[in-house]
């Protein structure tokens, strides 16, 4: 899924919870001083910007399928090699990188398969490839409560509980389908505070992944539904928000 939206918009609906989620990954990863890294689906670039701030400009790239995330991120890390690219077909050279993340990023990637063996490929010989997703299928991910209300008022609609890595071990278990070895899992964990109910819902509204392309799809009265359903479930302001994501880590031995 390719998201054609402003940066800005992604930063208000996600950005929030991943940007938390950064400082995970590099413990995860075990980046350090004098490494080379890529961030693969980099988005506007929060990932990015951790590894720039741990690594230095020089010794990080990145990529993403959206243009405008590309651009985004070319703006907020302009001495970061930034590429427009997907995961399944990196325009690096094999070995090129000590270490690939991919946040929150497997789950939408066309071929999860071929992305990760992709991580894997440009990555060096005993290189580390690390990659996270939302708890969807668990229902602990950050739009779980727009989901279970989409759910309450639409069965048959397709939520993100299905997407690859979104249940507990899949994400290990596609790490290893792409070759790594030595693969451990974890759980990863982010929480927003939220001082009004339009603080949280108008991200939902800007169109941004599955959940703005679901509701920007529904007549204007099965919107409001949706609206007063999750005003309903969340309760009196302020409230916090919590999402889980199940995170994992490979090794390229050969």
């Amino acid at each position: 899924m390719t998201f054609d939206v402003v940066a800005d918009a992604y930063d208000r609906f996600m950005g929030r919870y991943s940007s938390q989620l950064v400082p995970q990954m590099l413990a995860l990863a075990e980046v350090g001083e004098g490494q080379s890294a890529i961030d693969v689906g980099c988005g506007p670039g929060a990932l990015t910007a951790g590894l720039v701030e741990l690594l230095g400009a020089d010794s990080v790239c990145a990529v993403d399928p959206s243009a405008p995330f590309v651009a985004a991120t070319c703006e907020r890390h302009p001495h970061v090699d930034v590429r427009q690219a997907s995961a399944e077909a990196l325009p690096f050279e094999d070995g090129q990188f000590d270490v690939a993340l991919a946040q929150l990023v497997v789950h939408f990637m066309a071929d999860p398969a071929m992305g990760l063996s992709e991580m894997r490929r440009v990555v060096r010989h005993g290189g580390v490839v690390a990659a996270c997703v939302w708890d969807h299928a668990g229902g602990h991910s950050p739009v779980a409560d727009f989901w279970r209300v989409v759910v309450a008022l639409d069965p048959v609609a397709q939520t993100e509980a299905e997407l690859n890595g979104a249940r507990e071990g899949h994400l290990a278990e596609l790490l290893r389908d792409a070759g790594l070895q030595d693969v451990r899992d974890t759980v990863l964990s982010a929480e927003v505070e939220y001082d009004s109910f339009d603080e949280w819902w108008q991200p939902y509204t800007e169109g941004v992944g599955p959940a703005g392309a679901y509701l920007a799809a529904l007549p204007p009265e099965r919107r409001d539904a949706v609206r007063l359903g999750c005003r309903d479930l969340l309760g009196a302001p302020p409230f916090t928000v919590s999402g889980r994501a199940w995170a994992a880590r490979g090794t390229r031995s050969g």
